[in-house]
């Protein structure tokens, strides 16, 4: 699943139980406290044994560096030519739900009913994921990078040899077609999943109307966008039973992973 917004209440269909749950990012609508709080609580009524989550542009707060841009001084924002709360586009979001989201300080803890990933992977029952949510520039909102080399910087931190990549934003080509003709997806992402990363399976979001699964013979593509354009949750859960069935430990090099995947 992915691009929920906040609005798992309204779901209407049922989400499956399976070994492993997947979400892509933006699970708010803007990233306040209380919303993560509501999706943190909604994970954990969720059966699966394991649930994976990456953030998206929607979560102001779990970008540090959006962070630290939006809470300098006016002056000095002003020096360095970064864009103000009231520059940005709402989203349909007010500026006070920006500004308290954009000081919510240390929000990634509120999620205990899951394992977070970002830029960081983990190997379950034998399989290799792993988590990022940066995209290409989208409305100046939360982990977005110029296009171009400071996206690739990104792309090539991902180690070759994951099985499922989870990232927020699409590759170029892939579930990536805006409604306004557009394609918004990463040329640099696709090219470095196709050519070094070859995961089995690629998941994202982000283009809500890009819901769906392709593939280029090699890798399969998921839109997992629950939303669809009109921010509706209408899009059902992408559903994968082809995977191994023997199960292995989980393997990351992050403690703080480690030590959460062990409560299990």
């Amino acid at each position: 699943m992915s691009d929920t917004h906040g609005l798992t209440p309204y779901i209407k269909f049922d989400i499956p139980d399976g070994d492993i749950f997947v979400h892509a990012g933006d699970f708010t609508r803007c990233g306040k406290l209380d919303e993560v709080m509501e999706f943190n609580a909604w994970l954990g009524r969720l059966p699966h044994k394991h649930k994976l989550v990456v953030a998206g542009n929607h979560e102001l707060s779990f970008d540090e560096t959006f962070q630290t841009v939006h809470n300098l001084s006016s002056d000095r924002r002003r020096h360095t030519g970064t864009a103000l709360i009231d520059e940005i586009p709402t989203l349909g979001n007010t500026k006070e739900s920006l500004a308290e989201a954009v000081q919510t300080q240390n929000v990634k803890r509120q999620l205990t009913n899951c394992v977070y990933l970002q830029d960081e992977g983990i190997e379950l029952y034998g399989l290799n994921f792993y988590g990022t949510p940066w995209q290409p520039e989208f409305c100046k909102w939360a982990f977005n990078l110029p296009r171009g080399e400071p996206c690739l910087a990104k792309w090539n931190a991902i180690p070759a040899g994951v099985d499922v990549l989870i990232s927020h934003t699409p590759p170029l080509g892939h579930g990536d077609l805006c409604c306004s003709g557009v394609r918004a997806g990463c040329v640099e992402l696709l090219a470095s999943v196709q050519q070094r990363i070859k995961p089995r399976y690629h998941v994202f979001g982000h283009i809500h109307e890009g819901y769906g699964v392709t593939s280029d013979g090699k890798i399969i593509f998921i839109n997992a966008s629950t939303c669809d354009i009109n921010y509706l949750p209408n899009n059902p859960p992408q559903i994968r039973r082809d995977f191994p069935e023997q199960y292995g430990k989980v393997v990351t090099n992050n403690p703080e992973i480690a030590a959460f995947a062990a409560t299990f």
